[in-house]
Parts: C-alpha cells; sequence; structure tokens
C-alpha cells in the first residue's frame, strides 16, 4: 500500500434532477435504471438516505421552468424523449427530503424568474428550520426563453441584463434573510406575553427597478439565516457574479487544463469583489464508470453507451443555446454561433475540441464523454488528484442511471479515496456552511450580505415609535 501526500478532501456533491431524463439522454432506457419512477418519493428517500450514508456532503437539484429551444422545428421530441420534461419541483421534494436525512445538504436551483423573493426567502428560510440549516440555493438566471415567457416576458432577457435582475434579486433576499429580524428580537416570553420585541423586527423597505418590498420578513432568522449559495455560470459575467456572492460554483468542464483557465479567472473575479479563493468552493461536473479492473470498467461504460440517445444530447444542448440543431448529421460542423443563451457551456464546448469548430457528435461526446472517467479505483483517484491540482474542491456527480451509478461510486471509488485522505468518513456538526467551510452558520462580514445585519434597526425603531404615538 503506497502513501499519500495530505491533501484536503474533495466534497462530493451527488447532481441530480427531479426528472427522468436530466444530463445523459436515454439512460432512462437502461434496465436497471430506476430514474422513470422520479415522480415516487421512496426513490429519493431511499437514495438520499444512501448518499447520507455515504457521507455526501450534498444533494444537488437542478431544475428548469420551461422547455428548451426547439429541436426538429418544435418541441414535441422534447417530450418524446423526456427531455427534463416532464419535471417536478425540487423545492417541495427537498421538504420532504430534510424529514428522512439529518445531515446531507439539500441544494436546490431556483430562478429570479420563477418566484418573487419575498415569497422564495419565505420558503427558504421555512426549509432551512425543518431541515437544521442543511439548506443551498442555486441561484440561475434561466437561459431558456420558453421559460421566460411562462413567467409573462416576451422574449429571453439578454445575457448580461439577467445578471443585473439577479444582482437585485439576491440584495432584497440578502436584506429579508439578514435584516429584517435581528439576534434577539424573539423572546417568546409567556410571563409578560411578549412573543417578540417589534423594535428589532424591521422593515426592509427596498426599492427597486423589479421589486418594491416593504418587509418585514415573514420567517424566523432560520440557522444559516442566508442558505448556502451555489452559482452556476461560467461566462465572465457569470464568473463575476458567482465572485461576488457564491460560495461554491461548478463548472462543466472538458478537462482539467480548462478547470485551471476557469480557477485562475475567477481568482481575479474574487479579489475585485474584495473576497479570497478560500472564500468559495469550485465543483467540477463530472461522471464515473469504477470497475475493479479497466477491462471491467471499460465493459461498463460500452453497456452505459449503447442506451446513450447521441441526438437527445444535442436537443439538450441545442436547447440550452437557443439553436435548433435538429435534423442534422451529427457530422454537421458546429460553426460560430452568437447566442443570448448558456454561453459558459457554448465556450467549454470550443474549448474542448482542436480547432474550436466541434461537430454535433462533438458535443454529444462533450456531454457524455469529455467529463467521465472510467477505470480503477486508483486510477480514477489518480485523475482527481490532477483536477485537484487544477483548482477543483468537489464534485458534483452526474449519473448515468439510479440509483446504480452512485452505487458504483460509493462501493468502488469511495473507499479508496478515504484511504487518500479525499473523503470524509464523518460529518462535522452544525450548519451546511459550518460542515463546508468550518468557521461558523453565517456568511461571513466580506460577503456583500453581512452589510445588512443591524442595516434597518434604526428605520424600525422609528416606527415603532409611531406606532406608540398613534395608539397614544
Amino acid at each position: 500500500m503506497g502513501t499519500f501526500e495530505s491533501r484536503p478532501r474533495l466534497l462530493l456533491s451527488a447532481f441530480l434532477m427531479n426528472t427522468s431524463s436530466h444530463i445523459l439522454g436515454g439512460m432512462w432506457r437502461h434496465p436497471e435504471a430506476q430514474q422513470h419512477r422520479f415522480n415516487e418519493l421512496n426513490l429519493w428517500v431511499d437514495l438520499a438516505k444512501k448518499l447520507e450514508d455515504a457521507k455526501f456532503d450534498a444533494l444537488f437539484f437542478a431544475d428548469v421552468v420551461g422547455l428548451y429551444g426547439d429541436h426538429e422545428g418544435g418541441w414535441a421530441s422534447h417530450v418524446r424523449k423526456g427531455l427534463q420534461v416532464p419535471s417536478h419541483d425540487p423545492l417541495v421534494l427537498l421538504s420532504a427530503l430534510a424529514t428522512s436525512t439529518k445531515d446531507i445538504g439539500l441544494a436546490m436551483t431556483s430562478s429570479v424568474i420563477q418566484s418573487h423573493p419575498f415569497q422564495f426567502a419565505r420558503q427558504i428560510s421555512t426549509l432551512d428550520h425543518l431541515s437544521q440549516g442543511r439548506v443551498a440555493w442555486n441561484i440561475v438566471t434561466s437561459v431558456l426563453e420558453n421559460a421566460h415567457r411562462n413567467f409573462g416576458g416576451k422574449d429571453l432577457v439578454a445575457h448580461d441584463d439577467r445578471y443585473g435582475w439577479a444582482e437585485e434579486y439576491v440584495e432584497a433576499a440578502y436584506k429579508l434573510w439578514e435584516g429584517s429580524w435581528e439576534e434577539d428580537a424573539l423572546l417568546a416570553d409567556k410571563v409578560n406575553g411578549i412573543y417578540a420585541d417589534p423594535s428589532k423586527v424591521n422593515k426592509i423597505n427596498h426599492r427597486g427597478d423589479y421589486y418594491q418590498i416593504d418587509g418585514p420578513h415573514l420567517a424566523l432568522p432560520s440557522a444559516q439565516r442566508t442558505p448556502f449559495l451555489f452559482q452556476a455560470g461560467s461566462s465572465a459575467r457569470g464568473s463575476q457574479f458567482a465572485a461576488t456572492h457564491a460560495e461554491a460554483t461548478f463548472l462543466f468542464a472538458p478537462h482539467a487544463e480548462y478547470v485551471a483557465k476557469k480557477n485562475a479567472q475567477l481568482t481575479e473575479n474574487l479579489v475585485a469583489a474584495g473576497r479570497q479563493r478560500e472564500d468559495i468552493k469550485v465543483f467540477a461536473g463530472l461522471s464515473f464508470v469504477v470497475g475493479s479492473t479497466e477491462a471491467e470498467a471499460k465493459a461498463l461504460e460500452a453497456e452505459y453507451d449503447e442506451y446513450l440517445d447521441l441526438d437527445a444530447i444535442v436537443a439538450h444542448i441545442g436547447g440550452g443555446l437557443g439553436v435548433d440543431l435538429g435534423g442534422l448529421d451529427l457530422d454537421t460542423p458546429l460553426g460560430d454561433i452568437q447566442t443570448q443563451g448558456a454561453q459558459g457551456v457554448l465556450e467549454a464546448i470550443k474549448a474542448s475540441v482542436p480547432g474550436g469548430n466541434p461537430t454535433l457528435k462533438d458535443l454529444a461526446h462533450y456531454r457524455a464523454k469529455a467529463q467521465q472517467i472510467v477505470g480503477t479505483p486508483e486510477s480514477i483517484a489518480d485523475e482527481l488528484e490532477r483536477w485537484q491540482d487544477a483548482g477543483i474542491d468537489g464534485l458534483n456527480i452526474m449519473n448515468h442511471v439510479l440509483p446504480g451509478s452512485y452505487d458504483n461510486f460509493i462501493e468502488g471509488l469511495i473507499p479508496e479515496l478515504r484511504r487518500r485522505g479525499l473523503a470524509q468518513s464523518e460529518y462535522e456538526q452544525g450548519s451546511l456552511r459550518q460542515k463546508i467551510f468550518g468557521r461558523g452558520d453565517y456568511l461571513p462580514q466580506n460577503h456583500p450580505a453581512a452589510q445588512y445585519r443591524g442595516a434597518f434597526s434604526s428605520l424600525s425603531a422609528a416606527d415603532t415609535e409611531a406606532g406608540v404615538q398613534l395608539q397614544k
């Protein structure tokens, strides 16, 4: 048995979606796949308990609130292939999983277009209470035109304008979570009949371009106040947003060199935002096929390949870019595309293929293969150390089949990761933020949300005094 240099452990998150076909199109058809049962609670409860037993840090649920862009001239093929339709609400699912788990983080995606920040802040605070501080929010702006139309928009909002919208959205939410209730506002004094001190419960009186919110926050502050914050944008503007707000960001990276490039960009943006590299965790979206021998791993990979639907994968990517790639030969070059869609994804696609002009087959290969590591536990762990050296802190682990892909990872790879000190054997105590960073339940002072702590107390005191004078 060899000895290994001391390294920080890798954070482990299961990348999931409350649908039958998430990233790897067609895999729901595999005889052992159970993701077609996505509408059954027991599928998710059993998986959550399994991942918690393996000491995963989080369940991370992706989401969409609309159809992907047209493929083959319309959206019928998305329904036929089950391309993230039907899909169900992750927030509702996580409220159920909160009762059947006690340590694993519960991360959910919610777009700024789909829920008013006052309502969303209340829902998240409630879920953070029910889970005892284990909630994370993946902040997204929605790249799908149909999603924007579903919530009253006429067209897809321009890429950078979506981030401007998101800036105000998180500002309003921060005010509610951090500034509305002061630490000692809740008294629950049965003797004197005072439940809470009104001088310490503050309206936020937010007035912005998108939202007008008086407040106060109707929910009590939860263990974390603001949930743990994920953000997945990889464009230049997305990286800037992540550097300002996120505690974790994840990349769909085709290789470790791409991670190193993005890590350098992120570090530069963090410094500009008054934060440090240790203030954020970088996750890579990867899938794994583990075998006791290379031949066994290759055989399992070949078995999975039989069920991959390359056209569904092309439809997924093209739909996110807002380009109909249907009906074209898979050897057709992509060419140069200008899009208001997922620009970071397009950049990663082009970076993954020499020459920068991938074919449609290359697109499908990028999504299914470039982010897939196949091999023995030892060879995979060696490769992950290379990715770690490039700048990743954790893995957002994609699946081929549920629950089999995670069984394969847990039984095949985790023992080797633990042997090298790359995976935890027990959970730390406390909230998700405390488990990940080890420096308390609340956001640190250099995070922009921290400025709202105590920011509204003088206004609240004036409102309270005015109320007293009115009663007189």
